[in-house]
């Protein structure tokens, strides 16, 4: 990975919204929910009072607002502090 992210933030690949149709209408992406679900990439080094907890290849889930949306080499990420991952899926 060429992206590393400072501090207690973290790299996260959002999960692809699924293809819905409605009637047989295909839903734009811009109308489309956006996935609060994604795998870390990368993460930071943490802050000397907040511990790392995440690691690459988490599974998480995110606020819906939460993170700066990022597109590089031709893929979609988000940046967003640790703080703003709600839980990590088992």
């Amino acid at each position: 990975m060429k992206i590393q992210p400072l501090a207690d933030r973290v790299l996260i690949s959002p999960k692809a919204a699924e293809e819905k149709t409605v009637g047989g209408i295909i839903i734009p992406d811009t109308a489309k929910e956006k996935p609060l679900e994604g795998t870390v990439v990368a993460v930071g080094e943490g802050k000397s009072d907040e511990k790392m907890i995440l690691k690459k290849g988490d599974k998480v889930l995110y606020g819906k607002y939460a993170g700066t949306e990022l597109e590089f080499e031709g893929e979609k990420y988000l940046v967003m502090r640790q703080s703003d991952v709600v839980a990590i899926l088992k």
